[in-house]
């Protein structure tokens, strides 16, 4: 079977369509690859610099590293927002460079910036983002109502986006990527400028769509974050994965008691530098 073949079986349930895989990985990338050329520098920037991975369907899977290491751009990469200068990358089944419409229909993206529309209400964007993903009015409605008081902002759902605060814009944004229940969500510092409790909240909310096996793919400066979400977590460096494994057996393994201490340890530097 060609890599770009879709290997999946379809489910309906109440709560909308679930593709559920055959195979166990969700993600798959070989010696990838993402230069940047500098216009007043000889060399490329070696943004992703061959890195070599899988995510297993329905975990969750935590990108670590610091400002500039390559997160965001196998990310982008992994979602079409980059194309890969070389190596392969498929998602759910399909590979980024020949299957990317296919790609879009089962993932969803909540970015470093949250992209929202200002001048609508939290409500207003998510009903606009709904019907972007061609959801019924029902289903909008049933996961809008939801979504909103499990991640704590069902009381300000009316007022417009332009009046939220750093973090509420986070949860919406979260909301927003959720709203369409996609099979494989990727996460890019989805709690930067939330409380505590609301950070709190979207970890429980995340381990419970973890339980329905739906993947997700977590970026997050926040050590104890991944330590308390993550199944596995690839420490990722200067655009080279360095370490990869649940984040308990690699604290272990260097003889330390965070992952904070497991990258200083293998780098020589903190992951919230460069912050």
């Amino acid at each position: 079977m060609k890599n770009n073949d879709r290997i999946k079986k379809k489910d309906i349930s109440n709560s909308g369509m679930i593709h559920n895989l055959v195979n166990s990985n969700a993600i798959e990338v070989k010696d990838l690859k993402k230069y940047f050329a500098e216009k007043k520098k000889m060399d490329d920037v070696k943004a992703v610099d061959g890195i070599s991975f899988h995510v297993k369907n329905g975990e969750i899977f935590g990108l670590l590293g610091p400002n500039g290491a390559g997160k965001t751009t196998t990310i982008n990469i992994l979602t079409g927002m980059h194309s890969p200068t070389e190596g392969t990358a498929v998602v759910g089944g399909y590979n980024v460079k020949t299957n990317l419409k296919r790609i879009k229909e089962i993932i969803s993206v909540c970015p470093q910036e949250p992209a929202v529309i200002k001048f609508l209400s939290g409500l207003g964007n998510i009903k606009f983002f709904g019907k972007l993903y061609l959801m019924s009015k029902e289903q909008i409605t049933e996961r809008s109502e939801k979504l909103l008081k499990l991640l704590g902002l069902y009381d300000a759902r009316k007022r417009l986006a332009k009046s939220y605060s750093g973090g509420m814009l986070r949860q919406l944004s979260l909301i927003i990527s959720l709203i369409s229940e996609p099979d494989i969500l990727f996460l890019d510092e989805p709690t930067v400028g939330m409380d505590p409790r609301n950070r709190r909240k979207v970890w429980e909310f995340l381990g419970s769509i973890k339980q329905q096996k739906r993947t997700i793919i977590l970026t997050t400066h926040y050590i104890e974050e991944a330590e308390e979400l993550c199944d596995r977590v690839a420490i990722i460096d200067y655009g080279k994965l360095i370490a990869i494994g649940p984040p308990k057996k690699l604290i272990e393994e260097h003889e330390v008691k965070n992952l904070e201490e497991v990258f200083m340890k293998i780098t020589g530097r903190r992951i919230l530098e460069g912050m």
